[in-house]
């Protein structure tokens, strides 16, 4: 095993990106990057990384922030459990572990929104532990390396993948190993046009020599994507819109948009209108539809979500629709509020 494991390292020495958590990386960086950067490139997560740096330089700094700031910091990434899980983990780093990150792998796991991959990040790049990470771009560069068929999404493969990277790991430098690897199927071993004719592992790599390096890794069959139907109410008087907080524990939860009538099926403005949820929410107050927006279309991992936006001026009151969950706001005020990217898009349009 040293032959992959030297030539990675010299790899990684020679073509690595310069990235701000690699040069002399605390635990707060490389935790910060790593969750940043879970499902985002990072020509889009480095911009991401150094706002949060920046206004929150450490762990504590982080943990005494609002988690409304955090998530509007979060704004455009998705995910948004992992922002509150941030958030949380920040916190329990402070009262729990005095500010300052544990140096082991199980008590990084005891943290807020902190799984296998991100405590072998955090361990071996921070601390240089030997533990092996395995995201993404390692699964793809050990199941084509070995030339693997078992799926990486069940248990059988995420246990066969992770006891391949522990063999595989240089214990005398696992900081830099595991950051080659990663490294390696990021600028190297990509899912799309690998550069396998210039590969220095192609000698090695046994889905070249079988001619099924397009075929690794093997996935299964993802879960149904299923369609839902928003139908978006902007309720305006003058310079003040109405907002709601969602509060439901739903992948937006804390986040706020606009009051909203769901459905299964496309709604014309008409049915909206005649609709009792409507009824219910305008009351007696007269209004008329001013615009009605293009469809937006907004795909998440198990779901699509097609949005209209029909928005309705007031003539002179507010129907009585304020609640703990709604709001009336100033529209100039907006960019303070933590907001999907389905509503920033909108606004922006």
């Amino acid at each position: 095993m040293n032959g992959p494991q030297e030539t990675l390292l010299n790899w990684y020495v020679q073509n690595r990106r310069d990235l701000p958590w690699r040069n002399n990386p605390s635990p707060y960086q490389v935790w910060i990057s790593e969750v940043i950067l879970q499902q985002t490139r990072v020509s889009q997560g480095l911009d991401y990384y150094l706002r949060f740096i920046e206004k929150w330089p450490d762990v504590k700094a982080l943990a005494q922030a609002s988690e409304k700031e955090v998530l509007k910091m979060w704004q455009g990434l998705g995910y948004y459990s992992r922002a509150r899980n941030l958030h949380q983990c920040a916190k329990q780093v402070v009262t729990q572990f005095g500010g300052s990150f544990p140096a082991d792998y199980e008590r990084l796991k005891q943290l807020k929104g902190v799984g296998d991959y991100t405590a072998a990040a955090i361990a071996s790049i921070a601390f240089n532990l030997p533990c092996a990470v395995v995201d993404g771009n390692v699964y793809r560069f050990l199941s084509r390396l070995f030339d693997i068929n078992t799926p990486i999404n069940n248990n059988e493969g995420q246990k066969l993948f992770a006891q391949l990277a522990d063999e595989l790991l240089n214990r005398e430098q696992p900081s830099l190993h595991n950051q080659a690897m990663m490294e390696f199927g990021a600028l190297q071993c990509t899912p799309k046009n690998p550069n396998c004719l210039l590969c220095p592992l192609q000698a090695q790599c046994l889905a070249f020599e079988r001619q099924t390096v397009m075929q690794r890794p093997v996935k299964l069959a993802k879960t149904k994507v299923t369609t839902q139907y928003l139908n978006y109410l902007v309720f305006r008087l003058e310079d003040n819109i109405c907002l709601r907080k969602r509060s439901g524990k739903g992948i937006w939860h804390n986040l706020y948009d606009f009051p909203c009538i769901e459905s299964n099926n496309p709604m014309s403005v008409a049915e909206v209108l005649d609709s009792e949820e409507f009824r219910q929410l305008i009351g007696n107050v007269s209004f008329m539809v001013s615009k009605t927006s293009p469809t937006f279309t907004h795909k998440l991992t198990h779901r699509t979500l097609i949005a209209q936006f029909i928005e309705i001026k007031l003539s002179h009151e507010w129907p009585p629709i304020e609640t703990k969950d709604i709001i009336l706001a100033r529209e100039r005020d907006m960019e303070n509020y933590p907001i999907p990217r389905l509503i920033d898009l909108y606004l922006n349009t």
